[in-house]
């Protein structure tokens, strides 16, 4: 993406690793851990977003409002996710940061799970209806599809650019992040990285 060489104007401080994936994959859970085990520093799309609505003294339901017409807002999120990915020694998670940070992620990985194992998830978690959270999940994920086709034409269905693909449908979440720190380590290794976790 354009953005990345527009705005990194440095080399980064160390490895910058993205974790993507729909609702309900598990992505914030293995970012946040990954982050924590490797000693790095963790973003996420949502953090993000939040720290827009306290700048512009907003609630999240208010700006989520503004960015359903204004695609500003959006781009404002990609911008500070590039910047923060642009310092590297950080765990950025996000249903589409790894598009953004195509070309500067070390390693990018996408955690994924049918929608029905999702959404059972989220219900379980949030404590809503099915109903409700099935319909909210599907509008938000082709939300996204499209705004990244019409932005930057790119077809977020496509998972090429991932290192690393799972499904976490039939993986404890341990057994999911043993695979996910694994493969993670692996890379940062081979590109001359050291980081003390990996080599326990």
């Amino acid at each position: 993406m354009a953005l990345v060489a527009q705005l990194c104007h440095r080399e980064k401080d160390g490895p910058t690793i993205a974790i993507s994936g729909p609702p309900g994959s598990g992505k914030t859970t293995y970012a946040r851990k990954l982050a924590q085990e490797l000693g790095l520093g963790y973003y996420s799309a949502g953090m993000i977003f939040r720290e827009i609505a306290r700048e512009r003294g907003m609630s999240l339901e208010e700006l989520n409002k503004i960015a359903a017409d204004d695609p500003s807002i959006d781009f404002e999120i990609d911008k500070r996710t590039i910047e923060i990915g642009c310092k590297g020694n950080v765990v950025i998670d996000g249903h589409l940061a790894a598009w953004v940070l195509a070309g500067l992620a070390d390693v990018r990985i996408y955690v994924t799970a049918p929608l029905n194992v999702r959404v059972k998830r989220i219900v379980e978690r949030e404590k809503r209806s099915w109903n409700e959270v099935f319909h909210e999940t599907m509008v938000r994920e082709y939300t996204q599809w499209e705004r990244f086709l019409n932005y930057y034409g790119i077809d977020v269905s496509s998972l090429r650019l991932f290192n690393l693909v799972i499904d976490t449908s039939y993986l404890s979440i341990n057994e999911a992040y043993n695979i996910i720190k694994a493969y993670t380590c692996s890379v940062l290794r081979n590109k001359g990285y050291t980081i003390l976790a990996c080599e326990k």
